[in-house]
């Protein structure tokens, strides 16, 4: 019955247009008066005790970075470099928007800001040469959820907090599963592609290639250094955070100089207040996360679970079927913090490794992102874009069912996930 009614109280909070936070806090109360726990103390310090993690430190960072290397210059270059090496091939542009969106996934963990970037640039460049304006936004909200995936990703910094799994694993898994979700995306666009006449950009030299490296350098060796510091035990994800943001500031600052203080002013503070918005969700998930170990809602969402404990790839597959669902009218971070305290209980009785469920938990809410009716990345396209939201999702259906295949195979094969992590992290 407990379960029941937490279900209810947030379902019902949501309905109403409360916002996420408010509604976790309004049905962690609902939940201690049926249990006749009211304590408004409680709460209070379970709010606090939220937002006061070490490891979510990584949050503000991440989001500090992501916002310098739009600003600075970094995600243009990286662009540039994408069109220099594939932009010739037939269907290039549509190539150049996959590379770019996994290079760009590797600097910056968002994907709005990466959608944003690429719709910007992108699009009308696609459009201008040919190709299906609809096809072309549906491109690229569907690379930009790649950034969620690969290191250094928001999404799993808050799950690994959330679930108190590694974060340093989870990065370090995530690589693999995001190429091959680019991969996935190269193959959709293949056959979309083909039905389309769309002008070729001229092949560029070895030395236009070697021009377009050496300007995007600065920013196509972050990831390595991300990669490279965290196998290695140089810094903590945390840490990471702060030599992601130092890093990018400095280069748009010192090296392109395309940053000025109003600037820096600028994106610090779209940074704070997003930020602000995902902390202050974090803390009131916190309450509701307390009160299900409390109520022992896990357990009884463990005895439900029961028939599929003996099958692991039966229950990882039903398990990608509820969160894909939960993900069509919830945004990325409401349901990592409401869903993880839940189903982490039943991952461990099954044997599945976390790790490996965190990275096909972050696949699977991505893909809602990009999934009506909720879907903010689509909302961004849209606007960057200037179309409606039902020509775009014509365009973004083939590349959602490359990624719900891609997620089908990970599903199946779990080994694609765990063993380049297990190699990654030594």
């Amino acid at each position: 019955m407990t379960l029941l009614v937490f279900v209810v109280a947030l379902l019902v909070t949501i309905a109403m247009g409360i916002p996420i936070a408010y509604a976790l806090l309004l049905s962690g109360l609902v939940l201690m008066y049926y249990m006749g726990m009211l304590e408004p103390m409680i709460v209070a310090q379970n709010v606090i005790h939220g937002a006061d993690s070490f490891p979510l430190m990584a949050v503000p960072f991440f989001m500090l970075a992501g916002e310098i290397m739009n600003a600075g210059g970094l995600a243009r270059r990286i662009i540039n470099f994408a069109m220099a090496l594939v932009g010739h091939v037939r269907g290039g542009l549509g190539y150049v928007t996959i590379l770019a969106s996994c290079l760009l996934a590797s600097v910056s963990g968002s994907a709005i800001a990466d959608a944003a970037a690429l719709g910007a640039l992108l699009i009308p460049m696609m459009v201008q040469a040919g190709h299906n304006k609809e096809r072309a936004a549906g491109l690229v909200a569907a690379g930009g959820i790649i950034a969620p995936v690969i290191p250094p990703s928001i999404g799993l910094v808050i799950f690994g907090v959330a679930a108190n799994v590694s974060i340093s694993r989870l990065f370090m898994a995530g690589i693999v599963p995001g190429l091959l979700l680019g991969v996935g995306l190269c193959f959709a666009w293949y056959i979309v592609s083909r039905r389309e006449e769309a002008a070729r950009t001229p092949r560029r030299s070895r030395a236009e290639v070697w021009v377009a490296f050496k300007e995007g350098i600065w920013a196509l060796i972050l990831p390595f250094i991300i990669v490279f510091g965290l196998r290695f035990g140089i810094f903590t994800p945390t840490e990471a955070g702060v030599v992601v943001a130092v890093y990018a500031l400095f280069v748009s600052v010192v090296i392109y100089r395309e940053m000025k203080l109003p600037d820096i002013s600028r994106v610090f503070v779209n940074a704070a207040i997003t930020t602000s918005i995902v902390m202050f969700m974090m803390a009131a998930a916190l309450v509701s996360s307390w009160l299900i170990t409390v109520s022992q809602i896990a357990t009884q969402v463990v005895e439900l679970s029961q028939p599929f404990l003996d099958s692991p790839i039966l229950l990882m597959i039903v398990l990608m079927l509820i969160i894909l669902i939960v993900g069509m009218v919830l945004d990325m971070i409401p349901t990592i913090l409401i869903f993880t305290p839940i189903l982490m209980p039943i991952v461990r009785e099954a044997g599945i490794d976390p790790v490996y469920f965190g990275v096909m938990f972050i696949i699977n809410v991505s893909i809602g992102l990009i999934t009506p009716p909720v879907g903010s990345v689509l909302n961004v396209v849209c606007g960057v874009a200037k179309l409606k939201m039902q020509d775009l999702l014509r365009g973004v259906a083939p590349f959602w069912v490359a990624h719900v295949l891609v997620l089908l195979l990970l599903s199946l094969f779990p080994m694609l996930v765990i063993a380049p992590a297990r190699w990654l992290s030594g």
